[in-house]
């Protein structure tokens, strides 16, 4: 297994914001990590990462204890939030210097993974380009390079497809299988649920608890419904008791009709 995560426990004060989660992801499997803004979702991945310490439970990332171990996973994994985080005022080439500069790469390792990079990314020729000139797409690829010049065993991306046009979406989305498919274990929270379709597998999280894993398949035919994103509304619905629609009075305000 890539991530082993059993009866996992974060808590501030006395709000649990994960309340007791376990899920299993093996090695070079696409795993989606769904759930509402305000579900568990970031700080899961923050344990995960070795950023934060849990209250109790356990957890290994590629075999390292996230209680003990929590700068050898920082070593041997990628990251990538929706924030763009690289730096606006360096160039493509320099940003990825830092980053090879930041996980000890000789000069040798950098060159030749820095002309893989830039190929994946769509960057040929655009290398001394400020990144702040670049569309969304490429800075999208471009972090993603980032993320992987060290070559990490498991990529961990939180939303990172946010406000990107869907032709940058799809190119992305083939690198991540390309990647899959090479051995690296993926680990994806998103709000495209045609994204979190083609994942492996799925665990759904709400109100710091897993309510739902399985193949987006098995959820699909389980709850009788048509797609996963009919799934995800309908866990909402059951865990929020709350029917999620929008009545006619509640937008009187916006025809004038109050």
């Amino acid at each position: 297994m890539a991530i082993e995560v059993n009866n996992l426990t974060k808590k501030f004060g006395d709000f649990a914001a994960v309340n007791n989660i376990s899920f299993h992801v093996p090695k070079g499997k696409i795993f989606g990590f769904l759930g509402p803004n305000g579900s568990g979702k970031s700080t899961t991945i923050r344990m995960l990462c070795g950023v934060l310490t849990p209250s109790s439970g356990s957890a290994k990332v590629l075999g390292y204890d996230v209680f003990k171990e929590g700068e050898k996973i920082k070593q041997n994994i990628g990251y990538m939030s929706q924030k763009f985080s690289l730096y606006e005022e360096l160039t493509v080439n320099e940003n990825l210097d830092f980053y090879a500069g930041i996980y000890g790469l000789s000069k040798k390792e950098r060159d030749e993974r820095k002309k893989g990079i830039i190929k994946m990314a769509g960057l040929v020729g655009r290398e001394k380009t400020m990144t702040k000139n670049l569309s969304g797409g490429w800075k999208q690829r471009l972090a993603l390079g980032c993320a992987l010049i060290h070559k990490p065993k498991l990529l961990v991306l939180d939303e990172p497809t946010a406000g990107v046009d869907p032709v940058s979406r799809r190119v992305f989305w083939q690198i991540i299988y390309s990647l899959a498919n090479r051995g690296i274990t993926v680990l994806v929270t998103t709000h495209y649920m045609d994204e979190a379709a083609s994942c492996d597998m799925v665990s759904f999280i709400f109100n710091g608890k897993i309510i739902a894993s399985g193949t987006p398949k098995e959820l699909i035919e389980k709850e009788g419904v048509n797609n996963l994103e009919d799934v995800f509304i309908k866990y909402v619905e059951i865990e929020s008791n709350e029917k999620i629609e929008s009545s006619f009075e509640d937008i009187k305000f916006a025809l004038g009709e109050e």
